[in-house]
């Protein structure tokens, strides 16, 4: 997955920022199997790498559009802004469609624990994609807001040729 990651991006430095968010989303696994007394299983281990596949599918899903939106010529703080706000209705979407899934599962002793795992490390993981990853690639990439302008520039209006502003 590491190297499918790399060819995808051609670069290191991106694939470390996909793969340093892995480990977070345990923190969602982890709440879920404490708050409801499930048992980190099998069945538990297969939600956790359904989950982190998903993890890694989001956040190539917003990256990529940071790629597009910096290939339009925006700067590299907006597209960060543009992407996180483009795509966090598809995100959520697959969030909630998958979490209003797995309820039928938590009552079930085999798959019980499985969707405990994905119904919480998903949602998680959605909020890491959506905003932890934003931030990491600005640091990652030293993206300050200062470098994009205060966007006034879109807002004034253009001059009128002799020289007084249109309103």
């Amino acid at each position: 997955m590491v190297f499918i990651v790399v060819c995808l991006f051609n670069s290191i430095r991106t694939t470390l920022l996909i793969w340093l968010i892995m480990p977070m989303m345990i923190i969602g696994v982890t709440a879920g199997l404490l708050l409801t007394r499930q048992p980190f299983g099998f069945m538990a281990l297969l939600g956790v790498l359904a989950v982190g596949g998903e993890l890694i599918k989001t956040q190539i899903v917003v990256l990529s559009k940071v790629a597009t939106e910096r290939e339009k010529g925006k700067t590299a703080y907006q597209a960060i802004l543009d992407a996180g706000v483009t795509k966090m209705r598809p995100v959520s979407m697959v969030v909630l469609t998958t979490v209003l899934g797995m309820i039928p599962l938590l009552v079930d002793p085999f798959f019980g624990a499985m969707a405990v795992c994905i119904m919480f490390g998903l949602t998680v993981a959605a909020i890491l994609s959506l905003i932890v990853t934003p931030v990491l690639y600005a640091t990652f990439y030293r993206i300050h807001e200062g470098d994009a302008g205060t966007g006034a520039e879109r807002l004034t209006p253009p001059a009128d040729p002799k020289g007084a502003r249109s309103v």
